[in-house]
């Protein structure tokens, strides 16, 4: 078998920054670590598929910062920030702590691989053929601006007695250069059959090594 490697943790500190921005030191950073694990679960458990696509935290002391990075802000803030109070009140529960909520709009849904993958879920799940959902959204991306597309789906597609594994490929996806900027998402499909796995990768061009030459500077 081959070895794989995660797209983003393989260019962390080289083109790609944290998701999670604090430091903390033996049990504590343990605890933080799960922490952190518990309110990104509560976000996508309270919000559903509001169109996120990433969570980043932030630690000062007695205070978490969370910003999300969405396609539907509206859904998250609510009528007259209703959704966005209810969901501040239960992260402080959860943490006993201060947190300040942060809700930034995506322009490009369509080119952001956690929403694409999140879209390809719901089509499926909905018994659209995978086929053209795939295909639909790497030609939507590449038209909107990415440099590269590839979509992978693995299970009992469209419900066939053994599970197979089919993909769809626009443009290049350089996945062994670290200054690529390359956008990485996983996500399941709970269909009649089974799960069926989506990955996605978009290649959104080359980005400069900034954030490893100031760690070597």
């Amino acid at each position: 078998m081959g070895r794989k490697v995660h797209p983003y943790g393989f260019r962390l500190g080289v083109t790609n920054d944290w998701r999670a921005r604090w430091y903390a030191e033996g049990k504590e950073y343990g605890d933080q670590l799960i922490e952190d694990q518990l309110i990104r679960n509560l976000i996508r458990k309270d919000l559903g598929r509001a169109g996120i696509s990433d969570v980043e935290i932030e630690r000062f002391p007695k205070q978490v910062s969370v910003t999300i990075h969405t396609a539907k802000p509206g859904i998250i803030i609510g009528r007259k920030g209703a959704s966005v109070n209810n969901l501040k009140k239960n992260l402080e529960d959860l943490t006993n702590k201060k947190v300040r909520i942060e809700v930034e709009e995506i322009s490009r849904p369509e080119t952001v691989a956690a929403l694409i993958a999140e879209s390809i879920v719901q089509q499926v799940e909905k018994r659209v053929s995978h086929k053209r959902a795939m295909k639909q959204a790497a030609q939507r991306a590449m038209r909107l601006g990415a440099k590269g597309v590839r979509i992978a789906m693995s299970g009992r597609l469209a419900g066939s007695e053994m599970a197979r594994h089919e993909s769809v490929q626009e443009g290049r996806i350089p996945r062994h250069t670290l200054r690529s900027e390359i956008d990485y998402a996983i996500d399941e499909a709970l269909t009649t059959y089974g799960r069926i796995g989506v990955k996605v990768w978009v290649y959104k061009g080359d980005k400069l090594p900034t954030l490893g030459e100031t760690a070597g500077a």
